[in-house]
C-alpha cells in the first residue's frame, strides 16, 4: 500500500529517549527554568563542539541577541550581517538599536562573499566606522569560508559571530562548525536537525562573557537576597523540562546528520545528471549535515521555475519551498546598505530567483523520498 500521508519539509524527529529526561524532571519537581537538565545539555553541547562552555536559552534569536549585547552594540553603531538568511539573523541588531549592512553569497557555499565583506570593511574603515560584529550564517548546513572570512575580520579585528543555526553537526577543516568566532549559536527550533521544540544555545571559549549572559538571560537580577536589578535583562533562559528534550536529541545529532546526507545523496542520484538541476554544493574540506537538500533550476534550459516544482509537490500534498528571500529585499530592510559578491552581480538574487529546497527530513522514508522525486521527474519531462 502506497503512503500518501502528508510529507513536511523538516518535520521533528523524536528518538524516543526525551521521556526519560522529561519523566526525570517532573519525578524531581524540576518544572521551571534552570535545573539539572539545562546545566547537563550546556556540558553536553558544549563537549560534542569542543568549545569551554554553553549558555542554554530561550531561542537562536535569543542567543545572537545576548552575543551582541556582550559585543557592546549600541545606537548607532553598524554590524555586517549575511544578506541570504532568516530574518532572525538580523533583527537582533535592531534590538539593540544599531545598523545593519547586507553582505552578499559567493557560489562555492551560498554562504557570505569574502570579496564583498572586504568591500564592505574597506568603505567602512575610510568612513572611520568599522562595524562592531560580523555575524556571518552557515545556510542550509553549509559553512561559510571561514578562513577567508576570519583573516578579513582579525585584520580590522573586528569579532565574528557565527550564527550556526542550521549547521549543527556540520565541520569545517575538521572543526565543528560554530565554533569560529567570538560567539557561536544553534537554534533548536522545531524544523532543525535536532529539535527541543523551541530554544537555542550560545556557546564560546569566553567563560566570564557566557556567565554573564546567563545573568542577562535571567532578567539581570543582582545577587541580592531581594530582587535588585541594575541593567535591563531578558526572560531568555530554557527550560528544565526543554533541555531534557535537547539532551536525547543531542544523543542521535550524528545519526541524523547521516540520515540526512543519506537524503542528499538520494536526490543527487535521482535528478544530479539532469541538465539544469545544480544542488548546493559543498565545500571542499567541509562537511555539511545537509539540514536541507536544495538545489538551483535553470529555468530557461528546463522550461520551468522554483514554483512549478513547489505548487507540483503541494498539489501531492508535499511541502518543499523556495531558498531564503534575501535580507536586502526586504520590506524592512529598505534602503539599507548592501555589498553584492561583484559590482554588477548580486548571487543571491540569483539564488532566491532560481532556488528551491526539498523535503529533508531524516524520519523520511525512501518510499516517500520517491514519491518527491517522481513528482519532479514527471514534471520536467512535460
Amino acid at each position: 500500500m502506497v503512503d500518501k500521508s502528508r510529507i513536511y519539509l523538516s518535520p521533528p524527529h523524536m528518538s524516543g529517549n526525551e521521556q526519560k529526561y522529561i519523566n526525570e524532571a517532573f519525578e524531581t519537581n524540576w518544572i521551571a527554568p534552570l535545573g539539572p537538565n539545562v546545566d547537563a545539555f550546556e556540558k553536553e553541547l558544549a563537549e560534542y563542539v569542543g568549545v569551554k562552555g554553553a549558555a542554554a536559552v530561550s531561542s537562536g534569536t535569543a542567543a545572537i541577541h545576548l552575543a551582541l549585547r556582550l559585543l557592546d552594540v549600541r545606537q548607532g553603531d553598524k554590524v555586517f550581517c549575511s544578506s541570504l538568511t532568516f530574518i532572525a539573523s538580523a533583527n537582533p541588531i535592531l534590538y539593540q538599536g544599531a545598523e545593519p549592512v547586507f553582505i552578499d553569497s559567493e557560489p562555492d557555499t551560498w554562504n557570505m562573499s569574502p570579496l564583498a565583506l572586504e568591500r564592505a570593511m574597506e568603505a567602512a574603515k575610510r568612513e572611520g566606522k568599522l562595524p562592531k560584529a560580523v555575524i556571518v550564517v552557515n545556510l542550509y548546513g553549509q559553512s561559510a569560508k571561514m578562513d577567508e572570512i576570519l583573516a578579513i575580520c582579525n585584520h580590522y579585528q573586528v569579532p565574528v559571530v557565527e550564527d550556526a543555526a542550521e549547521s549543527l553537526g556540520s565541520t569545517y577543516k575538521g572543526k565543528k562548525s560554530g565554533t569560529f568566532g567570538k560567539f557561536g549559536i544553534y537554534s533548536f527550533n522545531g524544523n532543525k536537525i535536532i529539535t527541543t521544540s523551541g530554544g537555542g544555545m550560545l556557546v564560546s571559549d569566553d567563560v566570564e562573557a557566557l556567565q554573564k549572559a546567563r545573568f542577562l538571560a535571567t532578567q539581570a537580577r543582582d545577587p541580592a537576597p531581594h530582587y535588585e536589578h541594575s541593567q535591563m535583562g531578558y526572560n531568555y533562559r530554557m527550560s528544565n523540562i526543554v533541555a531534557g528534550i535537547g539532551r536525547a536529541q543531542l544523543e542521535v545529532l550524528d545519526e541524523r546528520v547521516k540520515a540526512r546526507r543519506a537524503i542528499f545523496d538520494r536526490y543527487v542520484q535521482a535528478l544530479g545528471d539532469i541538465e539544469g538541476v545544480h544542488f548546493m554544493p559543498e565545500l571542499e574540506g567541509s562537511m555539511s549535515n545537509r539540514w536541507l537538500t536544495t538545489l538551483t533550476i535553470d529555468q530557461q534550459a528546463l522550461g520551468v521555475t522554483p514554483m512549478d516544482i513547489i505548487n507540483a509537490l503541494a498539489e501531492e500534498d508535499i511541502e518543499a519551498r523556495p531558498v531564503w528571500k534575501p535580507l536586502h529585499l526586504q520590506p524592512l530592510f529598505e534602503g539599507v546598505q548592501y555589498y553584492p559578491h561583484e559590482e554588477e552581480r548580486s548571487v543571491s538574487d540569483e539564488l532566491f530567483a532560481n532556488g528551491l529546497c526539498l523535503p529533508s527530513g531524516s524520519s523520511m522514508t525512501i518510499e516517500q523520498q520517491q514519491r518527491v522525486i517522481d513528482v519532479i521527474v514527471s514534471l520536467l519531462r512535460k
